[in-house]
């Protein structure tokens, strides 16, 4: 067995489950869960219509797919960057389809640790707090997780200055996420040449988790990694890799589809790694996707949906809690008084309606940990089940008070 299996915490909603284990909601309620990320608007026509088109015309069902995808779907994703982001990317070398960005984030750590005997663990740099599943792939790929402070007066955006050159020094690899998750802050500009700085320094490669980069509440669109590099006059993405999904911009979790892209070189050891894998992606799945990365009204009437959802619960919600509308993402990030165990489980209890923890999304360093005192609210349901939500957590908070 391997022993770095022994090393993982369990998972959020594991934990989740186990504060609840014991505790009966209020039947008077309706259950209301805000607290896993899965998004629940309707899948457009367009996507079912073309993965069932694929379906009947047997899409090379009765051949195995290639790793690196069809040229189709990588020319498609290649298009959607230039006009999301103005980039060109090779089709050729730097794009991969990935079956959604969760498991390629967790096999792109496998790539690129090295652990060696007699030597001391490399390090994985990740936020704090953080999606759990890069933890995961530290430990499981025999590296230790550094995790970096972060400024709650700036919507929990890493303190990169708090990092020391030693721990730079024994870096290989760095995961970011822009917008974050849970608090939903964007990346300046600034920080990512900051990044690429260190990068260039101590050759550390930067992985860059930007699966909610289509649902944004400001006029300008999240600046998004390749974008940045481009900008700074590094369009061969050196050490640098971008992943996405079409989970959220699309409303197709289940179909688990998305892509990397950036540094050539990273992309060919990548697809090396992938074909041991065993993690090509189906012919249906590639024609669906396509359809979906060449069409931006749905994404946009998604975004409406999402904007709407947020201007009308935020303000109920600031009423009683610290909370703000964050830059991008589907999370509403807000300080609680007390305990945010003690808080989900009173609320569970009283109103029926499920939060996220905050600590669960973190853990302890530089002695604290920064998620302790916050719930996550994922406003992934219809806005009518949102607002309701919302005005429950209200009632909850004016009883306590």
């Amino acid at each position: 067995m391997n022993v770095h299996l022994s090393l993982l915490h369990a998972y959020p909603f594991e934990r989740l489950r186990q504060l609840f284990s014991d505790v009966t909601p209020n039947a008077n309620f309706s259950p209301i869960s805000l607290g896993i990320g899965e998004p629940r608007h309707p899948t457009p026509d367009l996507i079912k219509k073309a993965y069932c088109q694929a379906i009947e015309a047997g899409a090379g069902l009765a051949a195995y797919p290639a790793t690196a995808g069809d040229l189709a779907m990588r020319q498609a994703i290649a298009q959607w960057m230039h006009k999301r982001y103005g980039l060109t990317v090779r089709a050729s070398d730097q794009i991969l389809p990935v079956n959604g960005s969760r498991e390629a984030l967790f096999a792109f750590a496998q790539t690129i640790v090295q652990a060696e005997q007699g030597k001391a663990k490399p390090l994985v740099v990740c936020p704090n707090p953080f999606y759990q599943i890069y933890e995961g792939a530290a430990l499981l790929s025999g590296a230790e997780p550094h995790y970096v402070a972060s400024v709650p007066e700036r919507n929990f955006a890493q303190d990169w200055a708090s990092v020391p050159a030693e721990v730079w020094a024994r870096t290989q690899l760095l995961f970011v996420c822009s917008p974050g998750n849970p608090a939903g802050a964007v990346m300046p500009l600034q920080e990512w040449k900051t990044l690429f700085e260190l990068s260039d320094r101590y050759g550390f490669v930067i992985a860059s988790d930007e699966c909610y980069s289509e649902i944004y509440f400001r006029d300008t669109p999240p600046l998004g990694g390749l974008e940045a590099a481009a900008q700074l006059g590094r369009s061969d993405f050196k050490n640098l890799v971008s992943f996405t999904s079409l989970s959220k911009r699309s409303n197709v979790p289940g179909m688990r589809s998305g892509f990397c892209a950036g540094d050539a070189a990273l992309m060919a050891q990548f697809l090396r790694y992938r074909t041991y894998h065993g993690s090509a992606m189906s012919p249906v799945v590639q024609s669906a996707s396509i359809a979906a990365w060449q069409d931006e009204i749905h994404v946009q009437e998604n975004r409406a949906l999402y904007r709407e959802k947020f201007h009308t619960v935020t303000p109920v919600l600031g009423k009683v809690l610290d909370v703000r509308l964050p830059d991008a993402g589907f999370y509403l990030w807000a300080k609680v008084l007390g305990s945010d165990e003690d808080f989900a489980r009173a609320l569970y209890a009283a109103y029926n309606v499920t939060v996220l923890p905050g600590s669960y999304l973190a853990r302890s360093a530089q002695g604290h940990n920064p998620g302790a005192g916050f719930v996550r609210m994922a406003l992934v349901a219809q806005t009518a089940e949102c607002l309701e939500a919302a005005q429950r957590i209200a009632a909850f908070v004016r009883d306590a008070a």
